[in-house]
């Protein structure tokens, strides 16, 4: 009798472990178009924003073909290296890279592999080596000194940013709207789900941002309604000095926007600090 009386009660506890596996399955699949959502069709050029520029190929470490922008101003004596989010793809942050040239620095944005003109499809590992291989080529093939980089990363691009910046001697770093990590993002956002299915990247950007030496600007706004600020405020707990948080206004994609002039004074003060660094 007891082998029956069990058997429901074993069926019963089978089918929540067979839902959470079927889910996890599902999920895992599912979770790159999640992340990356990227766009292959450049809707302008720096031309069109009244920009000189120059198309750049370049390669990534596992021969992945990318492309990207080389924006020039004149007389400039720093560089920005130009990691963006998650979405679109280079032609499509035309009022950042104004505000850039703006404030007198070079730029450089690769498109990641699978956006734009770029081959491939985005991975986790394949955005580092695409940033890796963007570095190499200020570096190595213009010839820029480590110090005179400034690495720039909004959103996901933030904790892209954090990984290369932890690994180079960048003169400075910029992340804006970057969550702490993919996990707390998931926690914060999906507290239920995230706790059920196994997440499939990590984008660890606090760990990487406890790495960094260079001087630190975390930019993020408190009405983000994509990436809670708290969660800024982890990465940067995260990080070393010298470091500074600025508090911006409006939502994830135009708080940079809203929060003008300030947002442009912050950038300009941080990039006077890069050029004349404490010591």
């Amino acid at each position: 009798m007891a082998p029956r009386i069990l058997r429901p009660v074993v069926q019963w506890l089978l089918l929540p472990l067979v839902g959470i596996l079927v889910l996890n399955g599902l999920m895992y699949l599912q979770q790159p178009r999640m992340i990356f959502f990227p766009s292959r069709a450049l809707a302008a050029t720096p031309t069109d924003w009244g920009l000189d520029y120059q198309d750049v190929a370049l390669q990534a470490s596992d021969g992945v073909e990318l492309h990207g922008w080389w924006i020039p101003h004149d007389g400039a004596d720093k560089t920005v290296l130009f990691l963006h989010g998650n979405a679109g793809n280079i032609s499509h942050r035309g009022e950042s890279i104004t505000i850039f040239h703006r404030l007198g620095v070079n730029v450089f944005i690769p498109d990641y592999r699978g956006y734009g003109k770029s081959s491939g499809a985005p991975s986790e590992a394949g955005l580092y080596r695409d940033a890796a291989a963007a570095w190499q080529y200020l570096t190595v093939v213009r010839g820029i000194a480590p110090a005179d980089i400034v690495i720039f990363g909004r959103s996901l691009g933030g904790a892209v940013a954090a990984r290369l910046a932890s690994e180079v001697p960048a003169g400075g770093v910029i992340l804006e709207s970057t969550f702490s990590s993919a996990r707390d993002f998931a926690h914060m956002v999906f507290p239920v789900l995230s706790r059920l299915v196994v997440q499939r990247f990590e984008f660890d950007a606090a760990r990487a941002a406890a790495g960094i030496t260079a001087p630190l600007l975390v930019l993020h706004s408190a009405d983000d309604e994509v990436v809670p600020i708290e969660l800024g405020r982890r990465l940067y707990a995260a990080a070393a000095p010298p470091k500074r948080f600025v508090t911006l206004r409006g939502d994830h994609n135009s708080g940079f926007l809203v929060s003008r002039p300030d947002y442009d004074r912050a950038l300009q003060d941080f990039l006077t600090l890069a050029r004349h660094p404490a010591g």
